[in-house]
């Protein structure tokens, strides 16, 4: 899902913005519910066996209808909304605006350490790795979205301005290991969907790969991001699901999940995750792509 490597934007900022929100209100009606369960598994600390697999994915509502069931995934939508168009905006437009500033800066280092075609690439992922570790700016959303999912009694019937006027900084509890698990996943997003166009599919401008083109190394790089940051994200979550007046150290977390569940604990929810995200990326990247240009003939 790289972006294009030169020239300027035949899109006005508006459009891009317009084009990337629509894509992030889409793909979050769809695959927000998987979502849900990924991270209400990874909060689970017990273990998880096909019996007890209802109770944890759909909590109250294990015994209820299909219908209710399906609706009780949809937690903390507007929490979601916030956060995923608001990461949607910042991911389209932010990613190819560092790749910028870094081609204009640096692009002699790059092209000296690593060579003209690497150094492209390095760029790429390294604007990527910079564009993640400022998504730390949208963690209050993203705190608040996993704890309508997981731990909605955190919440107490408070509203979204009361609960930023009273918690304040907690709302950005764990924003180290957010980074942390952001600059190498954004890192390996980008790196590894600029690796398989240009070294598996043969693209060179990756601005005018095709669709099939951008299936493949969207999914290249989603698998390749989401596993190596997966460690990271398990902790990150168990931080953020906490209620608010409960300070968890990350460190302990750590020390308590390999303890008690053992280290392929930190790998809970990377099966539905990774199912998810080949789909979720090829969907949001084409949709804001052809929303785009749609846009910019208005504005």
């Amino acid at each position: 899902m790289s972006p294009p490597t030169s020239g300027k934007s035949k899109e006005s900022g508006t459009a891009r913005i317009l084009g990337s929100g629509a894509s992030g209100v889409a793909e979050l009606l769809v695959f927000h519910p998987v979502d849900t369960v990924a991270k209400r598994l990874m909060s689970n600390k017990a273990k998880v066996s096909f019996s007890a697999l209802s109770p944890i994915v759909f909590r109250d509502y294990a015994t209820a209808s299909l219908p209710k069931k399906l609706l009780s995934l949809f937690p903390g939508l507007g929490y979601a909304a916030g956060y995923k168009v608001s990461q949607r905006i910042y991911k389209f437009g932010g990613q190819p605006w560092f790749n910028e500033i870094i081609t204009r800066n640096y692009k002699d280092e790059f092209t000296r350490i690593f060579g003209e075609r690497k150094g492209k690439m390095m760029m790429q992922a390294t604007a990527g790795s910079l564009t993640g570790i400022g998504e730390v700016v949208l963690l209050p959303l993203d705190a608040l979205k996993i704890k309508r999912q997981v731990n909605p009694e955190a919440f107490r019937g408070r509203g979204v301005l009361r609960i930023f006027m009273e918690e304040g900084t907690t709302l950005y509890r764990g924003w180290g290991w957010t980074m942390a698990r952001n600059a190498p996943g954004s890192f390996a997003l980008f790196g590894a969907s600029a690796v398989t166009k240009e070294y598996a599919l043969g693209v060179t401008d990756y601005s005018k790969a095709t669709w099939t083109q951008n299936f493949i190394a969207s999914i290249a790089g989603a698998v390749a991001s989401i596993t190596i940051a997966a460690p990271l994200d398990t902790v990150k979550t168990r931080i953020q699901n906490a209620n608010f007046e409960q300070k968890v150290p990350g460190l302990t977390v750590v020390r308590d999940l390999i303890r008690n569940e053992g280290p392929t604990a930190f790998f809970k929810g990377l099966t539905p995750k990774i199912l998810v995200v080949g789909p979720k990326l090829v969907f949001s990247y084409t949709l804001a792509q052809s929303l785009i240009p749609f846009f910019g003939k208005y504005v």
